[in-house]
């Protein structure tokens, strides 16, 4: 009589992000398949010319703005594991909300991010690679950029022994040196 159930098995993406990461999804995939319809197609001057340039780093600026959002959860974490807002007690309490929605955006603003920086890096390499220093630095944080987000799917089980953060920190480094400098 006491016949016990399977466990029903977890999923890989929790059941209250999966709507907001599939919805993105689906977004990243339209933006990536649009600009690379335009990439391809509607170049009329040619790949090495100027208005093919500004059109391949206006993905990378969009891009930058969406990692600040991304990059934005390590920093809030920080800050309430260190706790640093327990003597203000209306400043804990805004950033206890805005964690939520920095967390609650994380993985939708990121995976919408990583089509925008595909489409860039595919830019770039058709406008053709020079070995610079912007060059070379967005290509290592393009090469590190490829294990976040597999980290990022085993993060929600536990089981990427922290290499979510490391890598994305590493991510976050590199992309700020090829932003920046």
């Amino acid at each position: 009589m006491n016949e016990k159930k399977p466990a029903a098995r977890q999923s890989w993406i929790p059941a209250k992000e999966r709507k907001w990461v599939f919805a993105f999804l689906a977004l990243a995939f339209v933006l990536v398949a649009y600009g690379l319809w335009k990439m391809l197609y509607d170049v009329s001057t040619g790949w090495h010319s100027p208005p093919f340039k500004e059109s391949f780093q206006s993905y990378g600026s969009v891009a930058r703005i969406l990692l600040f959002a991304v990059l934005a959860l390590y920093p809030f974490m920080l800050a309430m594991k260190k706790r640093m807002f327990d003597r203000w007690t209306g400043v804990k309490k805004m950033a206890i909300r805005l964690l939520k929605w920095v967390r609650h955006f994380h993985a939708p603003l990121a995976i919408a991010a990583i089509g925008l920086i595909a489409l860039h890096v595919v830019g770039a390499l058709l406008y053709g690679i020079r070995f610079d220093f912007t060059d070379v630095s967005g290509l290592a944080a393009a090469a590190v950029l490829i294990g976040v987000p597999v980290a990022g799917i085993f993060r929600y089980r536990r089981l990427d022994r922290k290499w979510h953060l490391r890598l994305g920190l590493l991510f976050g480094a590199l992309f700020l040196i090829h932003a920046f400098l």
